[in-house]
């Protein structure tokens, strides 16, 4: 499906820094979701970019940024500071519900989801923990939610769980965590899937689920 919406670039102040990210709105959109990417990735990441773009058609506007400066992420721990993303995740929130930014792209009235993969994930249950209602719908794929296990009970949006069918480790964390889970929940298995989805068909059936998911708890209108 061709993206027709317009990726505009943004620059998000964060304390003492500036991140930087992309946002795309489809027009009468009801609904944000903001992309917390994975270790060593990027607002660039081509699999969250291929997400977000099904998601756009969908009518579901998008936001892909980087969670780390260039500097910081040049340090294997700071990748892996999941109360540092989840505080970064938190003000990007933040940064695009409030003035002037809420005007100028017409952010603050749209229903907020997250989309995690990998440690971003944890990063996103975590964000989701802190602002509670605010956030309508939290999707993790391939993610680390037992990275946030401490947070992960105090979650009031719905949960959905992507995990591959070949990703063994991966699936257990997930399974312990779904456990923890007491908002609305759904953890799905992708069969024949490994951690990064790259097997034929398999990225498609992540977006599908995720559209689906975001479409029933984000907008007036499921996905169908």
């Amino acid at each position: 499906m061709a993206n027709k919406n317009p990726e505009l670039p943004v620059h998000i102040q964060a304390d003492a820094v500036t991140l930087e990210g992309t946002l795309a709105l489809p027009q009468e959109t009801e609904a944000v979701v903001i992309f917390a990417h994975g270790s060593g990735s990027s607002r660039h990441s081509s699999r969250n970019r291929f997400v977000a773009g099904v998601l756009q058609g969908a009518g579901i506007g998008t936001l892909l940024f980087d969670l780390l400066t260039e500097e910081e992420d040049t340090v294997y721990e700071t990748r892996f500071n999941i109360p540092l993303l989840t505080e970064r995740l938190i003000a990007t929130t933040q940064w695009l519900k409030k003035k002037p930014q809420a005007e100028k792209f017409g952010t603050g009235n749209l229903n907020v989801g997250y989309f995690g993969a990998s440690t971003g994930a944890a990063a996103a249950l975590g964000a989701a923990a802190a602002l509670g209602n605010d956030i309508g719908a939290v999707v993790s794929r391939g993610g680390r939610p037992d990275l946030a296990i401490e947070s992960i009970g105090r979650v009031l949006s719905p949960v959905l769980l992507i995990v591959g069918g070949l990703d063994d480790v991966v699936i257990q964390l997930n399974q312990q965590a779904y456990g923890f889970i007491k908002a609305e929940k759904a953890l799905e298995i992708v069969p024949g899937a490994t951690h990064l989805f790259e097997e034929p068909g398999t990225l498609e059936e992540v977006a599908r689920l995720a559209t689906e998911w975001f479409g029933g708890h984000l907008t007036s209108q499921e996905s169908g």
